[in-house]
């Protein structure tokens, strides 16, 4: 079902954790043994923030990665983005972002495409919604983490 690749994992983490060091410059080495996470996998992920602009590098002697950005300016949405590109739920959502246009042959008849689009809307209006910095502090509590907006007043109501 949804679930975030590996690569989104470990970047979430290195993120929170250039954070949570300040602005300090961290090598991947470091940050791969903290966690231990595979190095390779780790450094190829920082480069894709890096090319993203939400991380920094800085080479030579002392090198290593820092956030480029606040953790507040730092969204969720922004490093999923960077890493998979938008989320999507079932294969007419994927194949656009990919260049394939749809193959659907029942698109304009299809019944659950316009409810899943607003699912998926709400998921990517949370991920966009969250930053590290509200991670870091635990500011949302589960029921604000779960709430999507809903598709009418009555089930406003229902919850």
């Amino acid at each position: 079902m949804l679930k975030l690749t590996k690569r989104t994992e470990y970047g979430l983490i290195a993120l929170m954790h250039l954070a949570d060091r300040g602005g300090e410059v961290l090598s991947v080495r470091s940050i791969g043994e903290y966690y231990s996470m595979p190095q390779r996998l780790l450094a190829q992920t920082l480069q894709d923030l890096s090319h993203s602009g939400l991380v920094q590098s800085q080479r030579g002697a002392g090198g290593g990665y820092s956030l480029a950005q606040a953790p507040n300016a730092i969204t969720i949405g922004a490093v999923v983005q960077a890493l998979e590109g938008e989320p999507g739920l079932t294969s007419c959502h994927e194949l656009p972002a990919i260049g394939q246009g749809s193959v659907c042959g029942i698109e304009s008849l299809c019944p659950i495409r316009s409810p899943l689009d607003r699912i998926r809307d709400g998921i990517w209006a949370l991920l966009q919604g969250t930053t590290l910095q509200s991670l870091a502090d635990s500011t949302l509590t589960p029921r604000e983490l779960f709430t999507v907006p809903s598709t009418s007043p009555t089930e406003a109501t229902k919850s």
